[in-house]
């Protein structure tokens, strides 16, 4: 390209002073009557021009393509239906007529869901592909969506048209059940109050009735059924009968010809806590341990403790009248017959038989286990003894009797091999370190009850390898016996002391049905669509999990041992929903992703969000559906979509390979002009 161009020799500003000096000389030549005025003006005029140095450029242009971003949706929505084969049938024709544009290139940039629940993040994509582009190149973008993105206000400032093309159709409308109000926690036994909604969207028919059915199902269990009304919140009463977490599904049937049943279904999570744990601690004869178990209830501040010592027992005559003693009568009635069922726990501690207790409320004891309660026996010598409590009707729920023998010497307690995989003590023996050839690095304990297992688990051993510390499940609930009253030797520090309080922690809590330590459980965690499965158990071997997803597909996932009596293994969901995870006889299920996916809270395709945005540019939104529309190219400023048609901007951008500046007229020439104009000047003025 050739133009004439000004190149000074001098800075502009002195070139801008020059010339006012030079005009005020002209003025003042003019003013006091000078024949040669113009002369001098002449001169000075081609002095000035001199100065600026006329010049000719020539340029060696090389014109570069215009560009055209295309962003193409490819979020979860945009998979339903027939959209994503409109999506793929659009795509072609749009690169077809782009293809056959002169000098015009494009970009594709594919859009897929947002991590962690995000959304589709349209603008941040197209943000993107503008910032690998020159600006003065881009001709116009163009946006292959359902319109519903979940970023509009980070839309970029674009100096070309933007147009949308819908996926969808006309006729599209959904139904969707979403949880406005959970709590993520809640106590057990409690109701707890959750909001829930069916609404429809879109075109619904007429044909749809005005009330859905609603299923309800709690950990995977067989659902419950109800009718309820479309568009009204719903108040849903829910209590929660176990601790940790409870997963409560909602679903709704598919209704005709909607869009996607994957929003006809939501999880809600909520972790079951307990408000306060009820406590029974029964002590018989006083001894130095009795405090061990006052202490580790009363340390958590969860659990309601009631402790009764049985100081005075009806065999004791001291001749000391009763009126005149300070001494609590022991309500037994009340405790053991009309409110045992609100205790979570009873510990006998070295109780023996001595009177109080009659052997219907022994029997009642029994069946409260039976019903779901728990018992502990920390036994002493008194159940060796011919009044042990074993030898009431609660020995049938006890899994270790006692054979009279008891072992007043050292010993050193060890895990036995199921022990080693029971929750209760697993890793008990790495809290204490200092021991030898596989022995732990506690202190000894310095009296055993000897005792023969009679069904349960025994998870500790002592003297000749005999049963120290038994657990069994009966019926509903849980029994444990410890056949020794040492264990506060550890809390002592005697012999470096030991893992008394944990070992005394799980136990209790483990009664208490505290899920994280159950012994044959399928457990599985998910961060994003990351799944980590355990499987704890006291076998020696476990099976591959079978995962059962959303859309019905099973997945066998095979588990890898990582200590003794777990098995782990990490799997990536391939989408968001609820799975249900069976191993054997353990099942689970997990939500994969938000109770609510962004992605599927509006379905029905729009452009209502992108309009704003879209008009700024003069650019178009239209539907896939009324046909493929052609490319035009429109001047800038101008509108750039109609009917059938959507319009790119020519940006003519080139890249300059060369420029040549040569000056118009040589130095010497204005110089000698200039000289002979003021000669000229002095030669006129001075014949006058």
């Amino acid at each position: 390209m050739d133009s004439v161009i000004f190149d000074p020799l001098v800075p502009v500003a002195f070139l801008s002073a020059a010339a006012v000096v030079a005009t005020l000389a002209v003025g003042l030549c003019l003013w006091r009557g000078l024949a040669g005025w113009w002369l001098r003006g002449l001169a000075a005029i081609v002095l000035l021009v001199a100065l600026a140095n006329p010049s000719f450029q020539q340029e060696d242009r090389a014109p570069l393509s215009d560009i055209v971003i295309l962003v193409v949706d490819e979020s979860a929505s945009q998979r339903i239906s027939d959209r994503a084969a409109q999506v793929a049938e659009a795509e072609a024709a749009l690169e077809a007529e782009i293809a056959d544009l002169e000098n015009t290139e494009l970009r594709v940039v594919r859009l897929g869901d947002g991590e962690g629940d995000r959304g589709t993040l349209l603008m941040a994509a197209l943000a993107g592909a503008m910032a690998e582009e020159p600006r003065a190149r881009l001709a116009g973008a163009i946006l292959l969506t359902d319109g519903r993105l979940h970023d509009v206000a980070q839309a970029p400032d674009l100096p070309a048209p933007l147009h949308v093309l819908l996926s969808g159709r006309e006729a599209d409308w959904d139904r969707r059940l979403v949880v406005t109000n959970a709590p993520a926690f809640a106590i057990i036994d409690e109701p707890v109050t959750l909001t829930l909604r069916i609404e429809d969207q879109g075109a619904v028919p007429t044909a749809v009735k005005e009330r859905a059915e609603l299923s309800i199902a709690v950990d995977g269990a067989a659902p419950q059924l109800f009718e309820v009304p479309v568009g009204r919140d719903l108040e849903l009463p829910v209590t929660l009968s176990h601790g940790g977490m409870n997963v409560i599904q909602f679903s709704t049937p598919e209704t005709g010809d909607e869009l996607t049943d994957r929003n006809n279904a939501a999880v809600v999570q909520i972790n079951g806590v307990r408000d306060r744990l009820r406590v029974l601690l029964v002590s018989g004869e006083p001894h130095a341990g009795e405090r061990t178990w006052r202490n580790l209830l009363k340390s958590d501040s969860s659990v309601d403790l009631v402790h009764f010592t049985i100081l005075r027992p009806p065999e004791k005559q001291d001749g000391v009248p009763v009126n005149e003693l300070s001494l609590i009568a022991f309500p037994t009635r009340e405790l053991f017959l009309e409110k045992i069922d609100e205790f979570d726990l009873i510990v006998f501690d070295r109780y023996k038989r001595r009177g109080i207790l009659p052997a219907l409320y022994f029997d009642n004891i029994r069946q409260y286990v039976e019903r779901g309660g728990a018992v502990l026996v920390a036994a002493g010598p008194d159940y060796a003894s011919a009044a042990s409590i074993y030898r009431s009707p609660l020995g049938d729920v006890l899994p270790g009797a006692p054979t009279a023998r008891v072992f007043e010497q050292g010993f050193l307690p060890r895990l036995t091999e199921l022990g080693r995989k029971h929750p209760v003590t697993e890793g008990l023996d790495a809290l204490s370190p200092g021991g030898s050839d596989g022995q732990p690095g506690w202190g000894r304990w310095m009296r055993q009850i000897e005792l023969t297992a009679t069904s349960g688990q025994a998870v500790m051993q002592g003297i000749d390898d005999g049963p120290l510390l038994i657990l069994d499940r009966v019926g509903e609930g849980r029994v444990a016996l410890l056949g020794s009253d040492q264990a506060w030797l550890w809390s002592r520090g005697y012999e470096g002391g030991g893992p008394q309080l944990e070992l005394l922690r799980r136990l209790a809590h483990w009664m208490m049905k505290e899920p994280e330590l159950d012994e044959e459980a399928l457990v599985a965690s998910a961060e994003g669509q990351r799944v980590t499965i355990l499987r704890r158990t006291l076998g020696d071997t476990v099976g591959d999990v079978e995962i059962a997803g959303p859309d019905g597909n099973v997945t066998r996932v095979p588990l890898e041992p990582t200590a003794p009596g777990r098995f782990a293994a990490e799997w990536r969901a391939p989408d968001i929903g609820l799975y249900r995870l069976r191993e054997a006889e353990q099942e689970t299920v997990i939500a994969v992703g938000p109770s609510a996916p962004r992605e599927f809270e509006q379905t029905v395709a729009s452009g209502e969000m992108l309009k704003p945005v879209v008009d700024t540019t003069r650019g178009g939104i239209l539907a896939i559906e009324d046909g493929i529309p052609d490319i035009r190219q429109v001047r800038e400023g101008r509108p750039a979509a109609g009917r059938g048609w959507i319009g790119l901007t020519p940006r003519k951008a080139y890249l300059t390979a060369d420029v040549m500046v040569t000056p118009l007229v040589s130095g010497w020439l204005f110089l000698l002009l200039a000289a002979l104009l003021t000669v000229g000047a002095w030669v006129r003025e001075g014949r006058r």
